[in-house]
């Protein structure tokens, strides 16, 4: 039988994390390219430096990564990279800027340090980067051998931060545990999607007890242990599910129905992705017939705030209007692996009993 390997996630959190920094990293060498979002290093350099003074640490340069992950961008801070004689790379900022840093490092064959700045996504823990054409469409997935040799999660810094990406990246981490186990139904799994699964059920029940707090806290700039909690859901325990599980589990209704609405007019520039989401676990939920799950899952989109019809995003529950929506959610990528066939009726059924919920 052929090996196999399996990488798994390091990271530290807390509010002093970046003080960690020198002991992993020290390992690697000297020299540091820091790739990151603008905003992101406003936050999070000057604690970074602060952490690394005074030892054979330095960062040669540092530098805004752009607009989209792109594969122009990526080559472009790999030649860097080389140019600088960077010993390692840091990628500091949000999915994009991490995606970005994590590609550049695979090109030069350097490790990769990831230091997220919201948790939005679990970027900073995953070995894949989303890559995007240049004018902005999405163009495909560049996957890696293994992840970030180690991750840094400042909460002081994600408290700090918008809290709408919070909010996002808790409604995109339900959807991990949603998805994956229907995804996976009725498959006898090997050991990794076994265990990827079984780590994807600390992708909701944590969020119920702690992510409504979480959310106020955030507001408040509190990093506090809910917020921590709902943090590691966001960040590491959806990228441990990423690495462990076969492609087929991790994505299935709840993404189709993002990538279906997103292709109406103007939709995408005003929703995040992890709200969206979130709406979509509930269509999943409802073409599942699971009546259990389903009044629960709503009661917590609501107490976060997060839109839960149509209606909550300016959007018509009409047939017509949503024909291409329904036609690219029962025909995307994701519907590829689950567990029965899914039809256009199926969704705006299911649509039709999320409208009506209380």
């Amino acid at each position: 039988m052929k090996s196999y390997s399996v990488y798994f996630a390091n990271y530290t959190i807390g509010e002093d994390a970046y003080e960690n920094v020198p002991q992993v990293c020290g390992h690697y060498g000297k020299r540091i390219l820091l790739i990151g979002g603008e905003k992101a290093m406003e936050a999070g350099l000057g604690i970074l430096e602060k952490a690394i003074q005074g030892t054979e640490l330095e960062i040669v340069d540092k530098v805004v990564f752009g607009e989209d992950c792109t594969p122009g961008t990526i080559k472009r801070w790999a030649d860097h990279a080389r140019e600088c004689e960077a010993d390692m790379i840091f990628g500091m900022g949000g999915g994009k800027a991490l995606d970005t840093a994590k590609g550049a490092a695979d090109q030069t064959g350097l490790p990769v340090f990831t230091f997220p700045t919201i948790a939005a996504t679990c970027a900073a823990t995953t070995a894949l980067s989303v890559v995007y054409k240049e004018d902005g469409n999405f163009d495909r997935f560049y996957f890696f051998d293994k992840p970030a040799r180690h991750c840094f999660i400042n909460t002081r810094v994600i408290a700090d931060a918008p809290w709408r990406y919070l909010r996002a990246g808790m409604g995109d981490t339900m959807g991990k545990f949603f998805e994956c186990h229907f995804a996976a139904r009725g498959d006898k799994l090997d050991h990794s999607s076994s265990l990827g699964r079984e780590i994807s059920n600390l992708c909701y029940g944590p969020l119920l007890e702690h992510g409504v707090q979480a959310l106020k806290d955030c507001k408040a700039r509190k990093a506090s242990f809910d917020l921590q909690q709902a943090v590691l859901a966001n960040i590491v325990s959806t990228g441990m599910v990423s690495l462990m599980v076969l492609d087929d589990y991790n994505c299935a209704i709840a993404h189709s129905v993002y990538y279906g609405l997103v292709i109406l007019p103007g939709f995408e520039e005003k929703y995040l992705h992890g709200d969206v989401v979130a709406y979509g676990v509930l269509v999943q939920l409802a073409v599942d017939h699971d009546m259990e799950r389903l009044p629960e899952a709503k009661k917590f989109l609501k107490d976060l705030g997060i839109p839960s019809t149509l209606k909550e995003m300016e959007v018509p529950l009409d047939r017509e209007y949503l024909k291409d929506v329904l036609r690219e959610t029962v025909t995307g990528p994701d519907m590829e692996h689950i567990p029965y066939p899914v039809t256009e009726d199926m969704i705006y059924q299911a649509m039709e009993i999320v409208e009506g919920l209380e």
